[in-house]
């Protein structure tokens, strides 16, 4: 039975529900809130169906007039007529549509009609699967069939789809050795290799082969080729010059920094070799999360290159866009969707992930009329840079101190856990946070709760005696959550504003590492749950979130599970404009990039340029 249809505009004006209409009873929660905000407003807009409590929902949209139309039922029933009555209801309802007009109750009628008409078209398709093909079974192959009935049976069989290509081929193969049987006396050819087609003959029949394409020939001059290639390559050998003498290796210079900067911050050692314990305070200037960072112009000069070319033929694309009001069908925007997706991908974005944007930007614009001297390209091209911006700008406030403060108000700590995979670098970005916390002269503590990899208590201890901020560790295999539970009741006690709590680093597939993890998480209800993810990773950005978020709400003993908060993206100097991985890991599990590691030194983090991002992405 079907629940409720809904009609909205995508500004969110209701036109018609059938509830109200046929004065049935509401909806038990809100499925169609829980619609717009995960799949509609999320670009997941392509995506057959969606699931929400015992409720299942289908859509589809009419984006000429910019309308929605949403039908939602038990997801026990399986309703086979709900894809026929939406496209029904579209196209009726189209029809009488006026944006001025906002009470359609006499469409109330025309819907009962559609819908026992949609329910009568499945009842026959279900009556008419259930019933035989036919009553007399299909007499078995056999070698005594005329072979001619046997070509005729095959070929027709390739044609309506029937069987497989190789069954086609096979009994193909079979009915032409029985034509050569009937007209050779019954004996094969000897030569029973595959014939190649060169310039339209068989190499398979006559020996004239005067018209053909002398392969041996091709050969004997690419071999001449090579000898010669050789030779030359010997004879500049020879007449080379000596080399002259190599340089050394120069350092590595970062944006616009000094060359000679120090990177080694091992300890001081007297001269027994013992380390000199004294604390370190490192004042680097300014994080660059407290900079602006300007969009580059870079981005923009390179698309006015791209464009002079296209001025170029100005005059024959005019006629390609002139006639204007063009309705847009799949058909027309696979081309430049095709493009689109191969782009994002060469941009490290997931293949998944382009191939799911490229869905839901064609649902958007199929059945919209293409305004005059306008390309298809160019309208692609806008409607993926909207969703773009949408997918990457946060919806909810990332502003830590904010919410820093307020927890300072109630008289608590602010706990933030960092989790991810091995060697992504949570514990030299955490440092980077602890640096930006104290130049905002809040108070913080390191809890050191990776207790399983060697060196990793060392490693927080020489970030907190450069720092100069606490650190609460307890050595090596001891429970993490239950040392992290001790080092927020420290932090309490001596009126810390901020615990960072850095967690072991674990593969998704780990179940006794992530159980741990989410005992820690449970156990302490930190306010901000990080990940931390290379900014390298491709494909595999999709599979880690996915499992991370789905073995959090697995493992939880609580009924709302806590999963993944936000996003810290390392190695982000390393990529070039291969920046597809930040794309992806907002699209999976729908966290915001908080941060972005850009260096090796406590004042290289940064806020994410969506702009930027989505400029980059594009061009």
């Amino acid at each position: 039975m079907l629940e409720e249809l809904l009609i909205f505009t995508r500004g969110g004006l209701i036109l018609w529900s059938s509830c109200r209409a046929l004065g049935a009873a509401a909806l038990k929660g809100s499925p169609i809130d829980a619609l717009i905000r995960s799949c509609l407003l999320e670009e997941r807009s392509a995506d057959a169906s969606f699931s929400q409590d015992n409720y299942a929902l289908k859509w589809t949209f009419h984006n000429d007039l910019g309308l929605v139309f949403v039908a939602v039922y038990q997801k026990i029933l399986h309703l086979l007529y709900v894809d026929d009555l939406l496209a029904a209801v579209r196209n009726e309802f189209s029809q009488i549509y006026d944006p001025k007009r906002t009470d359609y109750h006499d469409f109330t009628d025309v819907f009962r009609q559609l819908h026992l008409e949609a329910e009568a078209r499945a009842e026959e398709m279900k009556k008419s699967k259930q019933q035989p093909i036919s009553s007399r079974p299909l007499p078995p192959a056999s070698h005594k069939t005329n072979p001619k009935a046997r070509g005729a049976a095959a070929r027709t069989k390739g044609a309506t789809g029937k069987e497989d290509d190789s069954d086609g081929d096979s009994q193909h193969a079979l009915a032409n050795s029985a034509k050569g049987r009937e007209n050779g006396g019954g004996a094969p050819p000897k030569d029973t290799r595959p014939a190649v087609l060169v310039k339209g003959k068989e190499n398979g029949g006559p020996k004239d082969n005067s018209g053909a394409f002398d392969v041996s020939k091709l050969q004997r001059l690419r071999k001449a080729d090579r000898k010669n290639a050789g030779a030359d390559n010997g004879t500049k050998k020879l007449t080379k010059p000596a080399d002259t003498k190599k340089k050394g290796k120069q350092d590595r210079v970062w944006d616009d920094k000094p060359s000679n900067k120090k990177l080694d911050f091992t300890d001081p050692a007297d001269e027994r070799g013992d380390e000199v314990t004294d604390n370190v305070i490192v004042n680097q200037g300014e994080s660059m999360m407290d900079k602006d960072d300007n969009l580059s112009s870079d981005s923009e000069e390179e698309e006015e290159v791209e464009d002079g070319p296209k001025k170029k033929g100005w005059f024959s694309s005019m006629f390609q866009s002139i006639a204007g009001n063009n309705v847009l069908d799949k058909s027309d925007l696979q081309p430049a969707l095709k493009a689109l997706k191969d782009r994002l991908m060469t941009k490290n974005v997931a293949e998944e992930i382009a191939e799911k944007l490229c869905e839901s930007v064609a649902a958007s614009l199929e059945g919209k009329k293409l305004g005059s001297f306008t390309r298809i390209s160019s309208t692609v091209q806008t409607a993926m840079e909207e969703a773009l911006l949408r997918i990457l700008t946060p919806r909810r406030s990332i502003d830590i101190l904010r919410d820093v403060h307020a927890a300072k108000e109630r008289g608590r700590p602010y706990v933030i856990v960092f989790v991810g995979v091995n060697g992504v670098g949570k514990s030299t970005n955490l440092a980077k946070v602890a640096y930006w916390l104290l130049q905002h002269n809040l108070s913080v503590t390191l809890a050191a709760c990776d207790t399983f990899r060697s060196g990793a208590v060392e490693q927080l201890r020489t970030h907190a005696r450069r720092l100069q901020i606490p650190i609460f560790e307890k050595g090596y295999e001891k429970d993490p959550a239950v040392v992290a539970r001790e080092a927020i009741q420290e932090a309490s006690r001596n009126k810390s504003d901020v615990v960072l709590v850095d967690t072991a680093g674990r593969m998704q597939d780990n179940e006794p590492l992530m159980r741990a993890l989410s005992k820690l998480i449970n156990l302490n209800s930190p306010d901000l749950v990080l990940f931390v993810g290379e900014a390298l990773v491709g494909n595999d950005a999709v599979d880690q979130l996915t499992k991370f978020n789905q073995k959090l709400a697995d493992l939880s003993a609580v009924p709302t599970a806590r999963l993944i908060d936000g996003i810290l993206l390392t190695k982000f100097d390393t990529i070039d404009d291969k920046v597809g991985a930040a794309l992806s890991m907002v699209y999976i599990s729908g966290a915001p990039v908080m941060f972005v590691g850009c260096g090796q030194s406590y004042t290289d983090l940064k806020k994410l340029n969506v702009k930027s991002i989505v400029k980059t992405l594009l061009k």
